[in-house]
């Protein structure tokens, strides 16, 4: 079912299904679940209530937080694995809540949180999360769609975050394998669908309703056709459409790129640079050389575009003053060469994210200040500094690093989830043993690790981790061996 604030309470579903790309986001679960009368806790939940269900980017990479909220995770790619989880549905109706939870929690890419069951130390260490009984597996993969069609929009509506768009997917996961980046590494292997049978046909569905077509992907410039692409679209019986682009990466901008994105209405370019540092940027594998970044600047100011917006990144691990410093003076100096383009920083807090090779590590402290160095350095510049709040990126790591003990000051946050303070409070009324009212079922409270010690303080490898038991699609000596190249060529 689809649903919204605006909908009335639907009559007996089966199902409720809800996608989460943001961890952010994840909260909103349990003010829906209300709004249909279901209870937000799955144990709480009878054989004629639905069963709900989730999956996206967030769920997929730790979906222990908010596992005591839901019946059943779909993990990884919704191609095959959505279309198989209804019809088991179908098939399992006459069976209780209970059986048919045994039943899909055997069946590969599907998780259900109630068969597992975590162990912890005295001191609240988590041990494992292992299943309940030997039929249910000890770890599940995520799923992965090679198909030669990637998604889609179904849905174009003016009121839409991006309105009276068709959004297409040009490629999934991507070949950098940027160290922090949860798309990259979660979402392993690169895949890119053909022109002919895959890209042309989603574009060409989309202009049937609108004028104006998204290209969507973590690197759609390295779609190994998008230059043929871009032919296409030059045609001129598309003339009056209007195009936009995700981010795309500097080193593949071309002057032709640039004609025909003029051509199509796009009014600026997005690359992500992450650091002015070169230091920083081989630190994150971040292939991207000074010169590259100003030739894609020059392209766009020579092929008529008006704006260029980079992204970057502040509180990366080893990261110095000097480094702050060297981001910077390239974007003065970038700004200084290309004067007529109005030139945007979009900067966010580094936040450790599951399956990477730094989710070890903590967010640091001193990135508030040097997001505050940052604006103040360049906005006297003509530089336009647009810093994510620090504040927000903190209870981002707290649901990122978190397991299910945070479940309860998620339900207990519930109507003040927007403000920051909200969040801090339920956590320490938590830490105190404060919420035992809460219908926590084993949860124990007071067993909650510090503040500092979930968001702050970087981990051993050697730990174990809320999201071990959730296969990814690297195995886990791979990302500590590609944690330690990150940090050898730091010394």
């Amino acid at each position: 079912m689809f649903t919204d604030q605006g909908d009335s309470p639907h009559r007996s579903p089966e199902l409720f299904g809800i996608s989460l790309s943001w961890e952010l986001d994840g909260p909103i679960l349990l003010d829906l679940l209300e709004q249909q009368k279901i209870p937000i806790w799955n144990h709480e939940r009878k054989n004629d209530d639905p069963i709900v269900f989730g999956g996206g980017p967030v769920l997929t990479a730790n979906p222990e937080p908010l596992a005591p909220f839901i019946d059943v995770v779909l993990l990884g790619d919704g191609e095959q694995l959505l279309p198989s989880f209804i019809d088991q549905i179908s098939k399992l109706r006459n069976l209780s809540r209970k059986e048919r939870l045994q039943i899909l929690g055997q069946i590969p890419g599907i998780y259900v949180p109630s068969l597992y069951e975590p162990k912890y130390a005295s001191d609240g260490t988590l041990l494992a999360i292992e299943p309940i009984n030997s039929e249910i597996p000890n770890s599940v993969s995520k799923q992965t769609w090679l198909g030669n069609t990637l998604s889609h929009s179904k849905v174009i509506t003016p009121d839409a975050a991006w309105p009276n768009i068709h959004m297409v997917e040009v490629v999934r996961s991507c070949p950098e394998l940027c160290r922090f980046c949860l798309a990259s590494y979660l979402t392993l292997p690169f895949r890119s669908p053909s022109l002919e049978d895959g890209l042309i046909p989603a574009v060409e569905k989309g202009l049937t309703t609108t004028k104006r077509i998204g290209l969507l992907g973590a690197s759609i410039t390295q779609h190994p056709q998008f230059a043929e692409l871009l032919t296409w679209l030059n045609q001129d019986h598309f003339d009056g459409i209007r195009l936009s682009l995700s981010s795309v990466r500097a080193s593949t901008v071309t002057s032709k790129m640039i004609k025909v994105l003029t051509h199509r209405g796009c009014k600026s370019l997005t690359i992500a640079i992450e650091s002015g540092s070169e230091k920083m940027r081989a630190l994150v594998n971040k292939k991207l050389s000074e010169e590259e970044i100003f030739t894609a600047a020059k392209y766009a100011n020579e092929g008529g575009l008006k704006a260029i917006k980079v992204y970057g990144i502040v509180g990366l691990p080893t990261e110095e003053d000097t480094d702050i410093e060297a981001t910077a003076e390239l974007l003065i100096r970038l700004k200084r060469t290309i004067p007529r383009l109005r030139l945007t920083l979009g900067v966010s807090t580094f936040v450790p994210k599951a399956h990477t090779p730094f989710q070890w590590h903590g967010v640091r402290p001193e990135a508030k200040k040097r997001l505050q160095k940052l604006t103040k350095q360049l906005k006297p510049q003509g530089i336009d500094v647009r810093p994510e709040s620090y504040g927000w990126s903190v209870i981002q790591a707290l649901l990122s690093r978190s397991d299910r003990r945070l479940a309860p000051v998620i339900a207990n946050v519930r109507g003040s989830h927007n403000s920051l303070g909200g969040w801090k409070a339920a956590y320490n009324a938590a830490r105190k043993g404060e919420l035992l009212n809460t219908n926590t079922q084993s949860i124990s409270l007071t067993m909650l690790p510090s503040w500092e010690e979930i968001i702050h303080n970087s981990w051993s490898s050697s730990r174990v981790l809320p999201w071990h038991h959730i296969e990814g699609a690297i195995k886990l000596n791979q990302l500590i061996q590609h944690q330690k190249q990150a940090l050898k060529n730091q010394a």
